[in-house]
């Protein structure tokens, strides 16, 4: 199969109009009047951040996934993306049918369309990158630098699955006491993260500063503490674990190193936002309204870093605060 037959086949019919057809070598895209765009990118590497020897609807899952991620961040909208694809020479087309059957389904699911892109063979790993691209109301797209003193720290969803569905998914020994319901919730909480766009309104409306965890929970948030110039005080009892997060720190020697571990991994894709103290009401029952969790977490203080608060009052030490970047294990 060539470049032409695997785009005329598997790609074209993901395309939106903006695509022309995926028949020329650009896509045109004109802005809606009132809107702003918004860019994110996320490359997804063989033996980095998906298992050696997959390629398969669950990578293509997990790729547009993250990325949408950053636009719920954002407040945005999703309303297209740029597809790059290094694929091995020996790649079968099953396997290309089946990711293009995973791109086909988020594009369904959340309302956006395939724009163009690259392919291209190669003789190391497969690399699959997205662009996606946004919109959100001119001026209101909400950045990370707008947080401010008294503001409180939210957080959407639970925190430790990432880590718990990549353990699972490497068959890594600390989940083999799970039991197979549990697994299996680990597992396609790796695979298909569920970034909270129905809460964009929300975020639109109240978040004075947001980020989607990625690189962990403690991590993301230093990352709003650097660019606001201001510290918070995270409160660990407060922080959402899932049912399963909490019985796999339960089960751990040491269910304070648990759950530091699952905070910060990162992979959660949640989003992380803050907010005027008055906002607490509208954004619970905002959140029950939709039946997606919202939690307090903290609060906005003076400082420069993230703390890290027990139960009484005192800092927890915390080494390593998330993923780093050019230091990558597989993940």
């Amino acid at each position: 199969m060539d470049e032409f037959e695997l785009i005329r086949s598997y790609m074209a019919p993901l395309a939106g109009g903006e695509g022309l057809g995926l028949q020329d070598d650009a896509a045109v895209l004109s802005p809606e009047p009132g809107y702003d765009l918004v860019f994110t990118k996320d490359t997804l590497v063989e033996g980095v951040h998906f298992p050696e020897g997959y390629f398969d609807q669950d990578v293509a899952q997990r790729l547009l996934r993250v990325n949408l991620s950053d636009l719920a961040a954002k407040g945005a909208k999703p309303i297209g993306y740029l597809l790059s694809l290094a694929l091995p020479k020996a790649i079968q087309p099953y396997q290309i049918s089946d990711f293009a059957n995973g791109l086909k389904h988020v594009q369904s699911l959340y309302d956006f369309k395939l724009f163009g892109g690259d392919t291209v063979s190669t003789n190391g790993p497969t690399i699959v990158t997205a662009t996606l691209i946004g919109n959100v109301p001119s001026g209101k797209m909400i950045k990370r630098n707008g947080a401010r003193i008294g503001d409180e720290i939210w957080v959407t969803g639970a925190i430790g699955d990432g880590l718990l569905g990549l353990l699972t998914v490497m068959e890594d020994a600390e989940t083999d006491s799970l039991s197979p319901e549990f697994r299996s919730f680990c597992e396609l909480a790796y695979w298909r993260p569920q970034p909270p766009m129905p809460l964009r309104q929300m975020l639109l409306n109240w978040a004075s500063a947001s980020a989607d965890v990625s690189d962990g929970l403690l991590a993301d948030l230093e990352t709003i503490c650097r660019v606001s110039h201001l510290g918070m005080d995270i409160n660990l009892e407060d922080v959402p674990l899932s049912a399963v997060g909490r019985h796999w720190a339960g089960q751990k020697l040491s269910t304070l190193e648990a759950k530091l571990q699952m905070i910060t991994a990162g992979d959660d894709y949640q989003v992380i936002f803050t907010t005027s103290p008055d906002a607490g009401s509208v954004i619970t029952a905002f959140s029950s309204d939709l039946g997606l969790p919202v939690t307090r977490i903290g609060k906005c203080v003076a400082g420069s870093d993230v703390r890290l608060i027990d139960q009484s009052g005192q800092e927890i030490p915390v080494p390593n605060k998330g993923y780093v970047h050019f230091q990558e294990k597989t993940r």
